[in-house]
């Protein structure tokens, strides 16, 4: 049990990252590069700072570092609450929603049905559209226009496929309990034509939500593209709690085809680590891309929370970040394909004062608080290399001794995010852990870039072969970083703190 911490109502809303001003929000939804601008559209209760009375949230970015909150986009209403779904630029005008002048935005989501509906108890896929670049809404009046007579079909994902079986839009869904992702296609957005399905396979601990399917190159090489599918599940994670995996491999316009199954059918718990996640944290999920990002670049948002504590939190009256946005991109890693992340954005037109920077230095058992590198809002670049310590690495937004640790278990094989002693811990019971996750040395070091938010760190190791996310909630006066090793010594090669204004 930790003390109480003196709070206001701003303590831990983040300057890097996106929160609402003073409600709830999950998922993000409808991502789309539009109109010079970035939008964001997410799960939003209007009404409070719990989940609930979901309707589409909507803020928008010039570059993805500074964002502007819009009234709700669509909202609930008395037969409907508005899930998770996408925006596609309808250039054509296939759905027919536009004018002879304007193109429709057009969003595909899933209508969740409240008793007393048509279609009470349902979960179907409903369109709305924008004739003003995304700004307001109208919903279709022949909605829902695609219904299996599930409860828990949900989470479209739109995409335009154009390739040897012709040009179609495609969707991808998921029928949640049954660990399955579904392929769709259409002419006109309106009538859907089932394709094939996918899954089970590998992590299937909890529900599937928020699928995504996306082309990326292998090693820059566009000649040599292969498909990523992603998946996020709840409960199931690596660490506990909602996480989200990816498989790669290929699509020919109606099914995908994984090449990195490792588990066919129900989850095999002892190979989760083997698995290929998006974030080993434990506050990345409901993960999807933007469409019609410029040069084709992929660019990845999540929500930064977990279900297992998501209504606790202690922030008020907003309730849940955004993640940094991410651009990604697949690489060969000892013969393996896996996705590299790193943070999109320019990131030099938010720095403060000099950087506090350390050349070679030698961490001995202990803590050495590092002076001229606090703060609350920061990015930190560190390399190791080990030495003869069990562990080594970071206290962020600590008080001398305690704090965050961001370490290194070199012998274990394990990055480490250590959040026991991180701040406000006992809102909830499953809040205060550790997290690990596999990494390699290369060429016998560690490099890690650590963004420190008011209420998160995150964690990109190795180029962004690894990621973590968690959110922290320290006191306002913990503002120390400090080095630490336990049971001997390692060496910082170089460190710089840049610090965000």
């Amino acid at each position: 049990m930790t003390a109480a911490i003196a709070t206001t109502a701003e303590t831990f809303r983040p300057t890097l990252h996106y929160a609402a001003r003073n409600t709830w929000l999950n998922d993000p939804n409808g991502l789309i590069f539009h109109g010079g601008v970035y939008h964001l559209y997410y799960q939003s209760n209007p009404l409070g700072n719990v989940w609930g009375n979901m309707s589409w949230g909507h803020a928008t970015s010039p570059d993805l570092l500074k964002w502007t909150e819009h009234p709700t986009a669509i909202t609930c209403d008395d037969d409907e609450d508005i899930f998770s779904g996408s925006i596609v630029f309808d250039r054509d005008n296939t759905s027919g929603f536009g004018t002879g002048t304007m193109a429709p935005l057009v969003a595909v989501y899933t209508s969740s049905f409240k008793p007393g509906s048509a279609h009470e108890g349902l979960q179907a896929q409903s369109l709305a559209y924008s004739l003003d670049g995304g700004y307001t809404w109208t919903k279709h009046a022949a909605n829902p226009v695609l219904n299996r007579g599930s409860a828990e079909f949900r989470d479209p994902k739109v995409i335009r496929y154009d390739g040897d079986a012709g040009s179609y839009w495609v969707m991808v869904a998921v029928e949640a309990t049954d660990f399955q992702v579904v392929l769709y296609k259409s002419e006109d957005l309106r009538t859907w034509e089932l394709l094939s399905s996918f899954g089970p396979a590998n992590a299937t601990g909890g529900v599937w939500e928020c699928p995504d399917l996306f082309p990326l190159p292998v090693d820059a090489d566009p000649e040599n593209l292969k498909w990523v599918l992603t998946v996020n599940l709840n409960p199931g994670g690596p660490n506990n709690g909602s996480a989200g995996q990816y498989f790669v491999g290929d699509f020919d316009g109606k099914t995908f085809v994984s090449a990195t199954t490792v588990t066919e059918g129900l989850q095999d718990p002892d190979r989760l680590g083997k698995y290929q996640w998006l974030d080993w944290g434990r506050d990345y999920y409901a993960a999807v891309s933007f469409s019609d990002v410029p040069d084709n670049r992929r660019l990845m948002m999540a929500w930064m929370n977990n279900w297992e504590y998501a209504n606790q939190i202690p922030t008020s009256p907003w309730r849940s970040p955004m993640t940094l946005a991410r651009e990604i991109s697949l690489q060969t890693t000892d013969g393996n394909l896996r996705l590299v992340q790193q943070p999109a954005g320019d990131w030099t037109a938010l720095a403060g004062a000099e950087p506090f920077c350390l050349s070679t230095t030698t961490i001995h058992d202990g803590v050495q608080v590092l002076t001229g590198a606090a703060g609350t809002v920061q990015r930190i670049d560190v390399t190791f290399t080990p030495g003869s310590a069990e562990e080594f690495g970071l206290i962020l937004r600590g008080d001398g001794v305690k704090g965050t640790r961001v370490g290194i278990r070199p012998r274990e094989g394990f990055l480490i995010v250590d959040r026991r002693e991180s701040g406000q811990t006992d809102f909830h019971a499953s809040f205060p852990s550790i997290e690990t996750a596999p990494i390699q040395a290369a060429a016998g070091s560690y490099a890690l870039t650590i963004y420190v938010d008011r209420c998160s760190v995150e964690v990109f190791a190795q180029g962004g072969q690894v990621t973590m996310t968690e959110l922290i909630f320290p006191a306002e006066t913990s503002t120390e970083a400090s080095l630490y090793a336990i049971g001997g010594t390692a060496t910082v090669n170089e460190l710089v703190v840049t610090q965000f204004a």
